[in-house]
């Protein structure tokens, strides 16, 4: 995965921020866009857009499969992220300049085949892979930031599959679906401060 460069980047944030000015206000001229577009951000991408609040999560929303371009991905999950996450409550005017925007920009994933839980543990490697966890209809997924909270393998594995709706060993089972990505990330705070 080529690495975007910082300008596109904060593209990117702008455009997620004004994104989500614009749903507030009911005013899609307000969205800042490229005049020019750079052929990276025309790309299909899958990504994520992470909403933090006083560095507590506030939103989080995004598209694992790479189907529309990152441009388009980042302002729809922007939207989804401040409005449309079902565990909080839409973002409000009065705590936007409080929020702080995180975009992970995602590798395409790939199916992990795997005989047991310690064969599994062997090919995934914290700090690094975004993981999917699939069980018929029941999917979880986590970014690799998550690893700074779960730092051990089986309570990641166990979370996730918590989180899927699953019994908290499934990640042990074969028939259980892995998938593993990467992501690049940044944030306004890293790029703006």
């Amino acid at each position: 995965m080529a690495s975007l460069e910082d300008n596109h980047r904060q593209v990117l944030l702008k455009l997620a921020r004004s994104a989500i000015w614009s749903e507030l206000l009911q005013d899609k001229s307000i969205i800042v866009k490229p005049k020019d577009i750079p052929s990276s951000l025309k790309e299909k991408r899958g990504c994520f857009v992470t909403l933090h609040k006083g560095g507590s999560l506030r939103g989080c929303i995004g598209t694992i499969e790479p189907t529309i371009t990152l441009l388009s991905c980042v302002e729809e999950n922007a939207i989804n992220a401040a409005f449309r996450d079902p565990r909080f409550t839409p973002i409000g005017r009065d705590e936007i300049d409080a929020i702080d925007i995180e975009i992970s920009v995602l590798t395409v994933p790939r199916q992990i085949k795997f005989r047991d839980g310690e064969d599994l543990k062997r090919k995934i490697i914290p700090g690094v892979h975004g993981v999917i966890l699939s069980q018929g209809y029941r999917r979880s997924t986590f970014l690799p930031q998550v690893w700074e909270q779960l730092p051990q393998i089986e309570d990641f594995l166990e979370h996730l599959c918590l989180k899927g709706c699953m019994t908290r060993s499934a990640w042990q089972e074969p028939r259980t679906c892995v998938q593993v990505y990467e992501a690049e990330y940044f944030s306004e705070k890293q790029l703006f401060s």
